[in-house]
């Protein structure tokens, strides 16, 4: 299920959001509401609450540190048919956030020697959590609502809070699962 979702996240996706989403693609876009949400639940699950917290967090760092990345200094659109708002700069401060927590959350946990192999895998789930983020956009604009609820009014609906969460957990639960011995 974890190959599944990682396959479906880091070359489906992506392919897809190149190709655009469409009005025909309304039933499959149902299909993958649950090649999205089952693999998240399943890591949940699955992993050891303090895993879920350092992806949960390095999501958090990464969104936020796009955000304003973006706001100051961004200038060229990442996907203008998508998410008008998100730019290259936005998303390269987001991978550069993400790559400096994972040298922090290495340090301390493995030394200084240990953090190196972290940086990659901050940089595969910061550019995950991206495309998480793009593919409930995209998903939204066909559906044609802005907001996917509104029990966060303002931030976009209850969607907005987990795109990139759905899209990271089951990636990071495959990565730890194939580094432990």
């Amino acid at each position: 299920m974890l190959i599944g979702a990682t396959v479906f996240w880091v070359i489906a996706v992506p392919t897809w959001l190149v190709r655009g989403v469409k009005p025909q693609h309304r039933m499959t876009l149902a299909v993958a509401g649950f090649i999205v949400l089952v693999p998240a639940g399943y890591a949940l699950a699955a992993l050891e609450p303090r895993y879920v917290l350092a992806a949960l967090v390095l999501v958090w760092i990464a969104d936020t540190a796009a955000y304003f990345v973006g706001r100051k200094w961004g200038r060229r659109k990442l996907a203008p048919g998508i998410s008008p708002g998100k730019t290259w700069e936005g998303a390269w401060g987001g991978v550069g956030a993400a790559m400096a927590y994972a040298i922090i959350c290495g340090t301390f946990l493995l030394g200084v020697a240990g953090w190196p192999g972290y940086l990659v895998v901050a940089a595969l789930l910061a550019a995950i959590s991206i495309v998480g983020d793009l593919f409930e956009s995209a998903a939204k604009r066909q559906a044609g609502v802005k907001d996917s609820g509104t029990l966060l009014p303002g931030h976009g609906g209850i969607m907005d809070r987990i795109d990139s969460a759905t899209a990271v957990l089951p990636v990071a639960a495959l990565l730890l699962t194939l580094h432990r011995p």
